[in-house]
């Protein structure tokens, strides 16, 4: 039996999980490619984000040679599907990449990342939702009387600081458009999902994707990164409100000089912990559990139940 493998072609990241044909992970690869970028304003991805993105997927086609993969899913998501010429980039990635590629809608996103994120969770008695801040978008899905409810919200890190927060220091009049725009996609989710009002107060809350794994790498101090140190973490409301108060004044490159902050978030990062932290009011929950399995390990498992 071959390898198999996973891609994840994120708005702010480009992805790749390589694992035995059993879901067994035996290699994990991240790089920052901003393919969102312009995307909210033009609706289009943009030749100098495609190239960035196709680069990459050259690179990881590399790895996946020298690991004999010989099966996978690529997936696309929120920048893909909000861009005119998102056909073309999925067509040009499944190429490179030899395995099968496909936008996803909102809804399949956060089934696969809750079929990852809650795979190896030590069981509750509460219900667990999962939150995943991407670029462009903000996915919302928990298990409900044994059915998995899903949202996929238009907010995520680049589209919330291109659209309203904007780059640098951070204003009040940035500040206010922000929290509006991200008040209002959450009234927008709570009215087409009620039943997510049933769960305050009463739900465990998983955070996935690079704003959640940035905070918890900024908490623990960690220059480099380390899987242990990140991965199903509690994270209190109250130190994420500490590093948005620590944060929002600074540059980002004073930002990018904290023991901890990820390259390529130091710009964003300001806009996905505001959007964390409105969840956790909305929720009225005091933390959040982090968790480095997520999306990818989603489509690992489905492309390891389909062979």
């Amino acid at each position: 039996m071959t390898n198999v493998a996973a891609l994840d072609c994120g708005s702010n990241s480009t992805r790749l999980l390589v694992a035995s044909d059993g879901g067994t992970p035996l290699v994990r690869e991240m790089r920052i490619t901003r393919l969102s970028q312009g995307v909210d304003a033009s609706g289009a991805l943009t030749s100098e984000a495609v190239e960035r993105t196709l680069a990459v997927l050259r690179e990881y086609r590399a790895i996946m040679d020298e690991y004999e993969v010989g099966n996978g899913l690529l997936v696309a998501t929120s920048a893909v599907r909000d861009a005119r010429n998102g056909d073309e980039f999925v067509a040009a990635a499944a190429e490179i990449t030899g395995v099968a590629a496909r936008c996803l809608t909102g809804n399949e996103e956060a089934t696969f990342t809750y079929r990852g994120a809650t795979a190896t969770l030590a069981p509750s008695s509460w219900p667990t939702l999962v939150v995943d801040i991407g670029g462009g978008s903000t996915e919302l899905a928990a298990m409900v009387d044994g059915q998995l409810v899903s949202h996929s919200m238009q907010l995520g890190c680049v589209r919330v600081t291109e659209r309203a927060l904007g780059v640098g220091v951070v204003t009040p009049t940035g500040i206010a458009a922000a929290t509006a725009l991200i008040d209002s996609e959450l009234d927008r989710a709570w009215r087409e999902q009620p039943v997510l009002a049933t769960l305050r107060g009463g739900v465990r809350l998983v955070g996935v994707a690079g704003t959640v794994a940035t905070l918890a790498q900024l908490v623990a101090g960690d220059n480099e990164y380390q899987r242990d140190r990140v991965h199903h973490q509690h994270v209190s409301r109250s130190e994420l409100q500490r590093w948005l108060a620590t944060l929002a004044p600074l540059t980002p490159l004073e930002r990018l000089a904290l023991p901890g902050m990820v390259a390529g978030r130091e710009d964003v990062l300001v806009a996905g912990l505001m959007i964390l932290d409105a969840v956790m009011e909305r929720l009225s929950v005091d933390g959040v559990t982090t968790s480095e399995d997520d999306i990818l390990d989603g489509v690992i498992a489905w492309c390891c139940s389909a062979n």
